[in-house]
């Protein structure tokens, strides 16, 4: 694999990642762009022991713009975008409106508020030049070196002042509220550990007090061994539907071998997780036979805390819940967090292994 860095012309780092035999990228943008503005607001919400990041400047993002106007796509003469190469493969760079940004610099406090710059990082991933595609269209190879380029920045972002926890992930459809239809990806480096994942990790530690065992490691040993909601299982990763799965359709893949987060996994582990990713995607495609919109995320252990307890896994899932009809979260779900799932999980891991030779 081959890395070319470089600046954009208002200071954002762009990354070429490309195979060693690739021709050369170009590596200067033409365009006459402001400075970047200053870093959101990171506020503190006192009742929920949660941070939430006020970025007022992305209500002027770029809202489904035309194959023709398409940022995201290779400049190409008369017209200049986030690339200035004529053509990429992988290519990696901070967001333009960011949620987060820049280097810590204290935290300010009122009373019972607590609010800081959203320090941190906003990285966006293109997989391919070709604006009509999606992942699940990508060759093994070019999988392959997506995989390889989030391990790369999973690494570089959590060796950075500030970075408390690094999340990759793809959202995909305008039903998930995607607003760019060029198949990309996300990456956040979050100044601070997600609430998510500290629910998570205080339900391992407690497994593991009461067992001495890691409770990541029982749900997939638990769910080979009922085999109901099996997905499909490889050399080195198993993929399923959890036991109380909350959203229509929806899988979980863990490697075999617990590691922390993708810039741990072995060789072996990246090769087979290339054709095993790509899989799981065209099997969501053909549930309802209609392109599936999706959330794929990427959970990864904190940076500091409570590290040994992480693990990497994959969380993709759906609101389409028909191939004509959405789930949408209403009530109980959006106000209580507590989900009502339509369709019974082992019904979900039916289908899903009834569509593998479509």
């Amino acid at each position: 694999m081959r890395r070319t860095p470089f600046l954009l012309a208002d200071g954002r780092e762009l990354i070429h990642f490309d195979c060693d035999d690739a021709p050369p990228r170009e590596t200067t943008d033409k365009r006459d762009l402001e400075p970047r503005g200053d870093a959101p607001d990171l506020r503190h919400d006192p009742l929920l022991d949660e941070w939430v990041s006020v970025a007022a400047h992305r209500l002027g993002r770029t809202f489904l713009p035309s194959p023709d106007d398409c940022p995201l796509c290779p400049s190409r003469p008369g017209y200049l975008t986030e690339i200035p190469s004529e053509d990429y493969e992988v290519v990696v760079f901070e967001n333009r409106f960011p949620s987060f940004v820049g280097m810590p610099d204290g935290v300010g406090v009122n009373g019972i508020f607590a609010q800081h710059a959203a320090w941190g990082r906003c990285e966006v991933v293109c997989f391919t030049p070709d604006h009509e595609a999606s992942f699940a269209d990508l060759t093994p190879q070019r999988a392959r070196l997506v995989i390889e380029a989030w391990a790369d920045r999973t690494a570089t972002l959590s060796a950075t002042d500030g970075v408390e926890q690094v999340f990759v992930f793809e959202n995909r459809g305008e039903a998930i509220g995607v607003t760019m239809r060029h198949p990309h990806g996300q990456i956040y480096a979050y100044p601070f550990v997600t609430p998510t994942t500290r629910v998570q990790l205080d339900s391992v530690e407690r497994h593991l007090a009461e067992t001495g065992r890691n409770l990541y490691d029982d749900i997939v040993a638990a769910e080979v061994v009922d085999g109901r909601r099996l997905v499909l299982e490889s050399e080195h990763w198993v993929a399923f539907v959890p036991f109380a799965a909350r959203w229509p359709v929806e899988m979980h893949l863990y490697p075999r071998r617990r590691v922390p987060d993708l810039a741990a996994l072995d060789e072996a582990q990246r090769a087979d997780l290339a054709g095993v990713y790509l899989e799981l995607l065209r099997r969501g495609d053909a549930f309802f036979g209609i392109p599936l919109p999706y959330i794929a995320a990427w959970h990864q252990a904190p940076v500091r805390l409570r590290r040994e307890l992480g693990a990497l896994h994959l969380e993709l899932f759906s609101v389409q819940r028909s191939a004509d009809k959405l789930k949408f979260l209403a009530g109980s779900e959006s106000a209580m967090g507590a989900f009502v799932n339509d369709r019974e999980p082992e019904a979900i891991a039916a289908r899903l292994r009834e569509v593998a030779d479509r």
